[in-house]
């Protein structure tokens, strides 16, 4: 019997997130490739002094980016806008307008939420190493600079690098398009973008997508992240 990692509701999936907990979060800017649904559900769940690691903090709501006209966006902001979010791990934590600022951001000057900022390809490479099981890995970008501040550093022909240490969390909160009942999923548009390593670097992946198939009807060609690293399938109802 083929085993089936489809869960009948975004509430169920996220049911066992506990407070504390290091969520991995998809998405580039705009809420697209973003797990909505999911960020949704765990909003109601209401688990707290949480740890998000996202290539952004929010900016749904500030620049609408895959927003269709009159829907209101989801993504991280939500959660932050409920009290739940201890600290982010991102590489545009802020608003691109400073008349708009995100709903983190106005948490993090007012105290409420901390921040490690990382280079976008950096934070790509430390969650990659996270899912590798790569120790730390050295690179130039962000030598001295503040972001090296406190971190071991070392010259390779000639140039200063730092040592940036792996990323990895309890649960990955991810968009796929397509996936079949064992987890192997296919990705579009801009939900291909940090998915394919945060599903390798987090204890427990939950996936939602907008279509679930039985096994055998994905192109093993098309498949971007195979169902080893997948534990949960929600599929988007109409």
């Amino acid at each position: 019997m083929a085993i089936n990692k489809v869960v009948a509701s975004f509430e169920e999936a996220v049911a066992d997130i506990p407070d504390g907990a290091t969520l991995m979060v998809d998405g580039f800017a705009g809420p697209g490739g973003t797990s909505q649904n999911l960020i949704r559900a765990l909003r109601d769940h209401g688990a707290r002094d949480l740890t998000i690691i996202s290539n952004t903090a929010g900016l749904a709501s500030v620049i609408g980016f895959g927003t269709l006209p009159g829907d209101r966006p989801v993504d991280i902001g939500i959660l932050v806008d409920n009290g739940q979010i201890k600290k982010v791990v991102a590489s545009f934590p802020v608003s691109p307008s400073p008349s708009r600022p995100t709903s983190y951001e106005r948490a993090y000057r007012e105290g409420k939420a901390e921040l490690e900022l990382v280079p976008q390809g950096t934070l790509a490479e430390r969650i990659r190493a996270g899912g590798a099981g790569i120790a730390g890995f050295y690179t130039p970008t962000g030598a001295g600079t503040a972001l090296a501040e406190g971190k071991e550093t070392r010259i390779f022909d000639g140039r200063e690098h730092v040592l940036e240490l792996p990323l990895r969390a309890d649960f990955a909160l991810l968009r796929g398009h397509k996936a079949d009942v064992m987890g192997n999923v296919i990705y579009r548009g801009t939900s291909q973008n940090f998915n394919g390593v945060m599903a390798t670097a987090a204890n427990v992946t939950i996936m939602e997508v907008d279509e679930v198939v039985e096994v055998g009807e994905l192109d093993g060609h098309d498949i971007h992240t195979p169902g080893i690293y997948v534990n949960r399938v929600v599929e988007i109802k109409s």
